[in-house]
């Protein structure tokens, strides 16, 4: 038996998988089961098993993004879900002490996937939102929203509804009243900032690094006639001047990096209003500090790290910024990423035409292994609702559920 096929014998109980060598070798792991899927995989060559062998992580990444592992039976989201589901964060095992060396090995990891210097900020965000546009209307919601959807029903609300959902259940938890003065740090492509203008009747200004997204943005708030009232600007959160009712960030944080978290909460908390709130919706990790993937770090979001919900609090609280309320989205991105992966692959033709076979591959090997997370490994989605005034917010969640019926029902998009 090959070295590959033990290291995937000793994951793969439930499923089966046929490893198809280049030597001519066929090897199976796995007993078929009712709700695993069963694949198929040729290897092109003898070193891509060496590579997986040596670094999983980025070995069965490259490997597929570069065509040398070829899928024979299922595709790539059947690959990844069979590995990861039969090694799931959940385990009824007995824990133990890490060794030494796996705590050092660790932190080493953690200490340099949180590093996010402020030269190299624009450049990795540029990485990523500085696509194509064409790229995110192939898979995006029409409002471009990239970051995780609220689900009230998964098996019945389309990914638009639940885009819109996310948007009302963001401004219920932001307390908003006419005329507020609101900062979207991270904004995107706008669609958060012109939403709460529209629902809430209040004044945004978003703020983003991406060159790209700067002209989408501020290109709707024209055609939204509200240019006047939801401004965008091409900034640092750091360098924003001036005083906020209400701070929003949706996804944003994950580019922050760790050394900087109190200096994020810190600016945030001067640039609050004394009596102001503040939403913060990033991922986060459920199982304590660690690093990001060599795949997601190398090709996808440079300078990207999802925290734990330690890290966070860790700079919050020494910067005044009190937590008022704290929602755990457990499994609402795996759901929104797997209408992106069909979106993805029934584009697959618009996509190979704007890039190449390569890029594809990259992309759905992306958005598969990121739904694997939310699903079966430790990632999730944070929502933290902080105020500097422990006395702003009502007692209950009543006024929430209130204004997210309110929004709701309003039905708008933007």
């Amino acid at each position: 038996m090959k070295i590959l096929t033990r290291l995937l014998g000793s994951v793969v109980r439930r499923g089966a998988l046929t490893i198809n060598y280049a030597d001519g070798a066929v090897e199976t792991v796995g007993t078929s089961t009712p709700g695993f899927p069963d694949v198929t995989i040729r290897l092109a060559d003898a070193a891509i098993a060496r590579a997986i062998v040596t670094d999983p992580e980025l070995g069965a990444g490259e490997g597929y993004m570069n065509g040398r592992i070829i899928l024979e039976q299922g595709s790539i989201w059947d690959l990844i879900m069979l590995v990861t589901s039969n090694s799931p964060l959940e385990s009824d095992k007995q824990l133990v002490q890490p060794g030494a060396f796996q705590r050092v090995l660790a932190r080493f990891k953690q200490m340099r996937d949180s590093r996010n210097k402020r030269a190299r900020s624009k450049d990795n965000v540029a990485h990523h939102y500085d696509l194509s546009d064409k790229l995110y209307d192939l898979f995006l919601d029409k409002d471009r929203q990239y970051s995780c959807a609220y689900f009230t029903d998964p098996e019945t609300v389309s990914l638009e509804q639940a885009q819109l959902d996310k948007k009302a259940h963001i401004a219920a938890k932001l307390a908003l009243k006419p005329g507020q003065r609101v900062l979207d740090i991270g904004c995107g492509w706008g669609g958060m900032a012109l939403y709460l203008n529209r629902v809430a009747d209040v004044d945004v200004l978003g703020v983003t690094l991406s060159e790209e997204q700067l002209k989408v943005a501020r290109r709707r708030a024209q055609e939204a006639g509200v240019a006047d009232r939801v401004k965008f600007e091409l900034i640092d959160y750091r360098d924003v001047q001036g005083t906020f009712d209400r701070i929003v960030s949706v996804g944003m944080f994950e580019h922050v990096g760790v050394p900087n978290y109190r200096t994020f909460f810190r600016t945030c908390h001067n640039l609050l209003a004394p009596d102001g709130v503040m939403l913060l919706h990033t991922i986060g990790r459920l199982d304590g500090p660690a690093w990001t993937d060599a795949f997601t770090r190398k090709y996808i979001f440079p300078g990207g790290y999802a925290p734990a919900l330690s890290e966070i609090l860790e700079g919050s609280e020494p910067n005044k910024l009190l937590p008022t309320d704290i929602e755990i989205l457990r499994v609402h991105y795996y759901h929104t990423l797997r209408h992106w992966y069909d979106r993805t692959v029934a584009a697959k033709e618009q996509i190979v035409a704007l890039y190449d076979e390569r890029f594809y591959r990259m992309w759905s090997y992306y958005l598969a292994a990121a739904a694997s997370g939310f699903r079966f490994g430790s990632q999730t989605i944070y929502q933290l609702q902080y105020a500097r005034d422990r006395m702003t917010l009502p007692l209950t969640r009543d006024y929430m559920a209130e204004a997210e019926a309110r929004y709701r029902a309003m039905g708008v998009s933007h």
